[in-house]
């Protein structure tokens, strides 16, 4: 409690270092707009996925589901920074590819989806030539994390913002989340409310979509979280959570949140082991975990992690097959029984735009 108040009044005293970021930005997306700096187009469909803000708001599971729903459609491919990665440029992934030269999120995706082109490159608009030039054959890329990088012009933009912090009431970095202007939000075909209450109600969604006030071409969807099957990092072998289970958490995420407020709710117990978002493990961590997991009591434990967490910890391979390290899947639970709508958003821009074409 008390190191979150301190870390909210640093962040109020940082309102200058605010004030001259949101300068920087609102001069940047002014050329944008006065075609001073020019946005580039592509001859195929390009849905980009993405946030105003930075931190956790479900951007990874968003870009599994539509890879996962349209991969037996269209020849998919996904194009991604691979932030906080040991190497630069453009890379495809391959089957020997690791998170550390690739970033934890694509290799995710390369683990899940192996028949599916994964590449990487700080600067998209010179990546997706190489992409179409290793995969020529590629129908439709999804775009990660590039909302705000406005030198590609997608066909269809899906603006994410999380339920407990939306964009309309952040600041900019560092006092508040916000990377973009508010305002961006006018870009967007999509916007995705994630992280809701599962049983958010009808009055508390029209508050939401008054708060927005989204123009007449955006739909606006609500998700919440959903978990899947817990999964042994190693074996694959699977186990449940239950109240007679304690856990011991490690996470390197942005918003861990959420995934404590389950194990409250479903767990006898649990301590938690947090790292900095993205944290490249070290041998030194594990041996820290594996302390930290012997000195728990109970005989009912287990390890659990995220899917982007284990990623980095799959170099330790040989270690994990003694421990018992679960991993946790995470996807996005669609209200209002509202998925179909968005599929069918998202298939028909696919469908117009290869007509047009």
């Amino acid at each position: 409690m008390f190191s979150n108040v301190f870390l909210k009044s640093f962040r109020i005293l940082l309102f200058p270092f605010a004030l001259i970021y949101g300068l920087g930005v609102l001069i940047r997306n002014w050329l944008y707009d006065l075609k001073i700096l020019r946005s580039t187009s592509f001859g195929l469909p390009i849905v980009c996925v993405g946030n105003l803000a930075v931190g956790g708001t479900g951007k990874s599971p968003l870009v599994e589901l539509l890879a996962e729903k349209l991969r037996h459609e269209f020849k998919v491919a996904i194009l991604s920074r691979g932030y906080k990665r040991k190497t630069r440029g453009y890379a495809l992934a391959t089957e020997h590819s690791t998170a550390l030269e690739i970033g934890d999120e694509p290799m995710q995706f390369n683990l899940k989806y192996p028949d599916i082109p994964i590449a990487v490159g700080e600067e998209r608009l010179v990546a997706i030539p190489q992409l179409l030039h290793d995969r020529p054959a590629t129908q439709l890329i999804i775009l990660d994390d590039a909302f705000q990088h406005r030198a590609i012009k997608a066909g269809l933009n899906i603006l994410l913002t999380e339920y407990g912090n939306l964009f309309t009431h952040d600041f900019y970095l560092p006092t508040g989340d916000l990377r973009d202007q508010k305002s961006s939000y006018k870009r967007a075909d999509i916007i995705l409310v994630t992280k809701c209450e599962h049983d958010l109600s009808f009055e508390e969604r029209e508050k939401i979509l008054m708060d927005i006030r989204a123009l007449p071409h955006q739909k606006v969807f609500f998700t919440a979280i959903d978990y899947g099957e817990l999964y042994h990092i190693v074996y694959k072998t699977t186990t449940n959570l239950d109240e007679g289970k304690e856990v011991l958490l490690v996470s390197g995420i942005a918003n861990p949140k959420p995934l404590k407020q389950k194990l409250e709710n479903c767990c006898s117990g649990y301590q938690m082991m947090h790292y900095s978002d993205h944290h490249i493990y070290r041998i030194d961590d594990l041996r820290e975990i594996r302390r930290k997991f012997e000195k728990m009591e109970t005989p009912n434990k287990i390890i659990l992690t995220t899917e982007k967490d284990a990623v980095r910890l799959l170099k330790f391979s040989k270690e994990l097959e003694s421990i018992p390290l679960y991993i946790i899947p995470i996807r996005h639970h669609f209200l209002f029984g509202e998925e179909q709508p968005f599929m069918e958003l998202i298939r028909r821009f696919i469908w117009d735009f290869k007509k047009d074409q």
